[in-house]
């Protein structure tokens, strides 16, 4: 199956989408196109997402913009330290149905991710973009491949045959609950209106935790990242532990991209950032409007699905 996505064709807008074509001529396995620079040096990331805006441009003007605005809004609202603990009590039972890592990948095409700025395809492409982008540049961890495929798989909790999740409780930036809400958060204002901030036990530096306590033992916000998360783990993945952090916290922006958090983290944990921060660059800036050739790609990606999980997956 190719899918193939729309391209813009008017205005300046055109002009950007045509240069940006002249600099991506070179082709992949099944027809990914990737930068022309990255031929000698690897992945080299755009200026511009698909809408031609700055990636994380989370003030630019466009009804775009006012959604992820209003997804926020509800997001820092809602999510507390006990609707996450209920959330990691019900949906770590597992017990929702029983399916390979590759359904879930086409279940994913009904999914579009209301929290992000930069992309408004369904996410079986940003899987896609993400893992070969990977593939191009460490062609010998496999492992990281197969992360690059899968680390978006939560977010089959959008979908109605998993109870329709509402968006905020399921995608967007994460951070720790039970501590002072770090202002690099996006859209901070809105915390005034979350139950947390006016309780006296949360509004530390530290919080309930003590320094280097370690991320696996802070409570984050609830989302596709600690679904995947569990799912892998619970499952038995043959991953590496890097692969499971990744999954696990590559949506934790004010950690990897502002350095909020850091005096919670232990020795693991910072030796783990060091791939997270390899696999961001890929998970940002391989949003775009280009080909992707799934049945070309699907071959390797099964061989990768059979080596590090079971055949079957109970989610």
């Amino acid at each position: 199956m190719t899918i193939l996505i729309e391209q813009i064709e008017n205005g300046a807008q055109a002009e950007e989408q045509k240069s940006l074509a002249i600099a991506h001529d070179l082709v992949l396995d099944g027809g990914f196109a990737v930068p022309k620079e990255a031929s000698n040096d690897g992945f080299v990331a755009p200026e511009i997402n698909a809408f031609g805006q700055s990636f994380r441009d989370y003030d630019a003007e466009s009804q775009r913009q006012k959604t992820v605005e209003e997804f926020y809004r509800l997001n820092h609202v809602h999510q507390t330290y006990d609707f996450v603990k209920k959330m990691r009590e019900e949906y770590g039972k597992l017990d929702k149905t029983e399916m390979s890592i590759w359904e879930c990948c086409e279940l994913l095409n009904d999914v579009i991710d209301d929290s992000d700025p930069d992309l408004d395809e369904p996410q079986i492409e940003h899987l896609l973009q993400t893992a070969e982008a990977i593939r191009k540049d460490h062609p010998d961890e496999d492992w990281l491949h197969l992360t690059g495929l899968i680390h978006d798989l939560g977010k089959v909790l959008l979908h109605p045959s998993f109870g329709g999740l509402p968006q905020w409780a399921v995608v967007g930036d994460t951070h720790p609950l039970g501590c002072a809400f770090d202002e690099s958060i996006v859209h901070h204002k809105y915390f005034k209106g979350n139950p947390d901030h006016h309780n006296p036990a949360y509004n530390t530096k530290c919080g309930i935790y003590s320094r280097g306590c370690g991320l696996d033992n802070v409570m984050i916000t609830w989302g596709h990242d600690d679904y995947m998360y569990l799912v892998a783990k619970e499952n038995k993945t043959t991953l590496p532990p890097a692969a499971l952090f990744i999954i696990r916290y590559h949506s934790f922006y004010p950690l990897h991209r502002c350095g909020a958090y850091t005096h919670l983290m232990n020795e693991q944990d910072r030796e783990n950032m060091k791939w997270l921060k390899i696999f961001n660059k890929y998970d940002l800036y391989s949003k775009s409007k280009v080909r992707v050739d799934v049945e070309a790609v699907k071959p390797y990606y099964m061989s990768l699905i059979e080596k590090y999980f079971p055949s079957k997956l109970r989610w």
